[in-house]
């Protein structure tokens, strides 16, 4: 309640009659008690009507003008002016009553009472109904907090369908005892992975016996009787689909049982791995491969050594000794022979990807007359070529001579595929492929190059053999299984691939891709070496070869020719050599692959003795990576080598030095 009264008596009075009804606040002014009605709410005011400044009309029409204040129930209080006049200008300033002094204690108390107690009542009022709007609004977000959950559950579930349709998964429930199979339940993808519909396996209780492969059969039988005692069952096999083709399957299952541990049903999953398994096979097909590589390296390297020191020595024979024709006759026969070795060697390093190869921009087009030409009188009248090459003017970028020898193979095992004739049918094209492609090739666009042939085709049980080394179907005699082999090694080495696919009976079609680039013609003027000058100058020629035979037969040859040799088994023992009597060697002739110190090692300590010091590295194993490490003015000479070529290779290299140091 406030009491607003300039009389302190006043005050003190309406207080001690009020006390017990309220709590009071007291105004000594109408300025007060509008500062008062700033701070708070009120049940009543009374207000005395005669207050020096401000009076009590004014201050009860300021009151009642404010939206805050103008409900607050206003009775005046006076001593005088009880005509009807005074009493009517206070009802319109806004008095619900009038209490006249002095004041009856029990008036007042009953008139304030009851606006005291209406007070009391409107805030109760309000209270409950504002906790009946905060349960209402706690019942509003109570009921969209659930709708949002079920609405979250549903996209949940529909997420997890979506998911589950497009995982290569079947979902099944089957009970625990029944002819062969018969689920009750399964996921809606099943059709997308069998082709078949489930009513349909529903109505043919053994399709999926039936389909099973016969290889694959007893096992996944015996694997299902064995569930009924292990309570779970695990097994990989092959299904025939409804359009014919094979799955394989990962079928998985447990057994569910109740809260008491009575056996209910099975529950299980048939997962499509046939993706996985042919990712596994490549990968194990890839590691075989590399592992034969590594081996086929390795052989190739010792068989040059020998090739090396055999043909070194038939050609110091052919030099000097004076032969019966006879004797020359079994020469010739042996030389030929080691030649042979030296081109098979040839071809286990084009299959290890460890052979040497010279890239260029190579046009498909220009193929056509080269390969015709070489397979002319090799083909037969009963088989013929069709070549259907682009009119645009491609180029994949490799080696021409050994894309050639690709190609020769790809037609010749195509002839021999078609013993009644046919047509081998050669065409090209490009294709752009893509990152994560299947092919494991480097994104980018490729030649692509196929042979297809129409003979007997390549029979499935040998079809993961026939790019292996050595493996061929042909008779004793007729074939070293290198081909196909070779042509593999070659479009990987050339930063493309091979595959060979085969349809029963139907042919064969062998593809190579190449990485495509653009005909660059090369400036003569500047790709070409300096022409060299003959040169018969003795030379004084440092030999460094671990292999004694090699080194041996080395020194005789060069010998022959003329030169002065220093020998050394090691690159140690050759650094000591340079290091004492080094300004009297002319060009420094090294093995590359040696223990402890390499060639290419040996050639970086040779030239920190001697930074002018021409070299040439020898190489049966031909490691392009670390070779390709060594200086560019450092020549290679492949083992096994002819005199003819070791002494061009030495001449060379002395003049190109010269021609360096005189630049």
């Amino acid at each position: 309640m406030l009491v607003v009264d300039d009389d302190e008596r006043n005050l003190l009075a309406i207080e001690t009659v009020l006390e017990d009804v309220g709590d009071i606040v007291v105004a000594r002014s109408g300025e007060e008690a509008l500062r008062h009605l700033l701070k708070g709410d009120f049940a009543v005011i009374l207000l005395d009507v005669y207050m020096p400044g401000m009076d009590g009309y004014e201050t009860a029409q300021i009151i009642r003008s404010r939206d805050q204040t103008k409900r607050i129930p206003i009775v005046f209080l006076s001593a005088v002016n009880k005509e009807t006049e005074h009493l009517l200008r206070g009802y319109s300033m806004g008095a619900v009553d009038y209490v006249f002094k002095p004041v009856d204690p029990m008036v007042l108390r009953s008139k304030v009472a009851v606006f005291v107690d209406l007070f009391a009542k409107t805030r109760e009022i309000e209270r409950k109904a504002q906790q009946e709007q905060e349960l209402l609004d706690a019942n509003l977000r109570a009921n969209a907090e659930l709708l949002r959950a079920e609405q979250d559950l549903r996209r949940a579930e529909q997420r997890q369908a979506a998911i589950i349709e497009s995982l290569p998964i079947v979902l099944y429930l089957e009970p625990l005892t029944c002819d062969v199979r018969c689920p009750t339940f399964v996921s809606g993808n099943f059709q997308t992975i069998t082709g078949y519909p489930f009513a349909e396996v529903l109505q043919e209780p053994t399709l999926w016996g039936d389909r099973l492969h016969e290889e694959d059969r007893e096992r996944v039988l015996r694997a299902l009787e064995e569930r009924a005692h292990t309570s779970k069952l695990s097994v990989e096999y092959r299904w025939r689909c409804a359009n014919g083709s094979y799955k394989y399957f990962h079928d998985q299952a447990v057994l569910l049982s109740d809260p008491e541990g009575v056996p209910l049903e099975y529950a299980g999953t048939l997962t499509d791995v046939t993706e996985r398994r042919a990712l596994e096979s490549q990968l194990v097909h890839a590691q075989k491969m590399d592992a034969i590589g590594k081996l086929t390296g390795g052989i190739a390297h010792d068989f040059n050594n020998l090739l090396a020191a055999v043909l070194g020595g038939i050609g110091l024979i052919e030099r000097r000794a004076n032969l019966s024709e006879e004797h020359l006759k079994i020469l010739s026969m042996t030389k030929r022979a080691a030649d042979q070795g030296s081109e098979l060697v040839r071809r286990l390093l084009a299959f290890a990807r460890q052979q040497q190869l010279q890239p260029t921009p190579v046009d498909i087009a220009s193929l056509h007359k080269e390969v015709n030409d070489l397979l002319s009188h090799t083909l037969g009248g009963l088989v013929e070529l069709d070549w259907h090459l682009p009119e645009d003017s491609w180029c994949a970028f490799a080696d021409r001579s050994q894309l050639e020898l690709a190609l020769m193979n790809l037609v010749i095992n195509a002839r021999d595929a078609m013993p009644d004739g046919g047509t081998i049918t050669i065409s090209a094209d490009t294709q752009d492929i893509a990152r994560g492609n299947k092919l494991n090739l480097e994104p980018g666009t490729y030649v692509r190059l196929e042979v297809a042939d129409q003979g007997t085709g390549i029979p499935a049980e040998i079809a993961d053999k026939v790019l292996e080394p050595f493996f061929t179907t042909k008779p004793v005699g007729k074939g070293t299984g290198l081909g196909l082999s070779m042509v593999y090694g070659f479009a990987r080495q050339s930063g493309g691939t091979f595959s060979i696919a085969s349809e029963g009976k139907s042919g064969t079609k062998a593809t190579v891709w190449l990485p495509q680039t653009s005909s660059i013609e090369e400036d003569t003027a500047t790709s070409k070496p300096p022409k060299m000058v003959e040169d018969r100058r003795k030379l004084s020629i440092l030999l460094v070869d671990d292999h004694p035979e090699v080194r041996e037969t080395t020194a005789a040859l060069l010998r022959e020719l003329g030169h002065d040799i220093k020998e050394a088994s090691t690159g140690a023992e050759a650094l000591m050599i340079l290091a004492a009597d080094g300004q009297t060697i002319d060009v420094l002739l090294s093995d590359y692959a040696m223990p402890q110190l390499s060639g290419t090692d040996l050639l970086v300590k040779a030239r920190q003795l001697l930074p002018n010091l021409p070299a040439v590295l020898i190489t049966g194993y031909a490691d392009a990576e670390e070779i390709k490490e060594r200086p560019t003015d450092v020549a290679i000479l492949n083992k096994p080598f002819n005199p003819e070529d070791l002494a061009a290779t030495l001449r060379n290299s002395v003049q190109r030095a010269e021609i360096s140091q005189e630049q």
